[in-house]
């Protein structure tokens, strides 16, 4: 099984705050695990960004998962990536980029996590679990009550991909959802638009670590 961190970062589109610069601060912070979330630039820009992120994830030793634009694997120093396409054929994916390769994908419902997992996925981003405007979408908010249920799904089946809450996740919300039994939880505004990102993230890790029952 691969390794998957139990906290995991996603980078956003912020004016004032670049993809480097939420990856170097995210690193600084101690961030094990990066996804950079970026659809907004060229192949090149990617790139370009990526590249740069990539030696930085190296220097402090981070796991970086792009999140879609899987054309771009083997041009840079990429771990993995994460499909946001929910009707995405993983197992045609995986065909694509080899065992090695870190697959990630999303799911709203019990269903379709269900499928991820028979696709082979690594693990699931399973939300959104309240009101978020890193991502807007119209799927329906899980509550915590919609990942007691998923835990309680998974165990019947039984299937353990790890599966991470996300979407307008604050830092008071991760213990009630870490003891439903979730693997983990990946967050993204909550860090970035916080006052002291490095201390957001800090606040976050340390609650998920000491939250976690499996």
């Amino acid at each position: 099984m691969k390794y998957i961190e139990k906290f995991q970062y996603i980078t956003h589109d912020i004016p004032y705050l670049s993809h480097i610069e939420q990856v170097q601060l995210a690193c600084e912070a101690g961030a094990k695990w990066i996804q950079y979330r970026c659809l907004s630039k060229s192949d090149e820009e990617l790139l370009q960004d990526i590249k740069v992120i990539a030696e930085i994830c190296d220097d402090w030793g981070t796991t970086l998962i792009v999140t879609n634009h899987i054309h771009l694997n083997g041009k840079a120093d990429i771990q993995g990536f994460h499909i946001e396409n929910m009707d995405a054929d993983f197992i045609a994916l995986r065909k694509l980029v080899g065992n090695d390769i870190t697959l990630g994908g999303s799911a709203n419902t019990v269903e379709n996590l269900i499928r991820l997992s028979q696709e082979g996925v690594d693990y699931v981003g399973y939300g959104p679990f309240g009101e978020t405007k890193t991502k807007p979408n119209n799927y329906e908010q899980l509550g915590l009550e919609g990942y007691q249920q998923v835990v309680k799904a998974l165990k019947a089946q039984p299937i353990s991909v790890p599966v991470l809450a996300v979407g307008g996740i604050k830092t008071y919300d991760v213990e009630a959802l870490m003891q439903t039994g979730i693997y983990g939880i990946a967050v993204s505004g909550a860090v970035n638009f916080a006052d002291d990102f490095i201390e957001a993230y800090q606040d976050f890790y340390t609650s998920v670590k000491e939250s976690a029952v499996n």
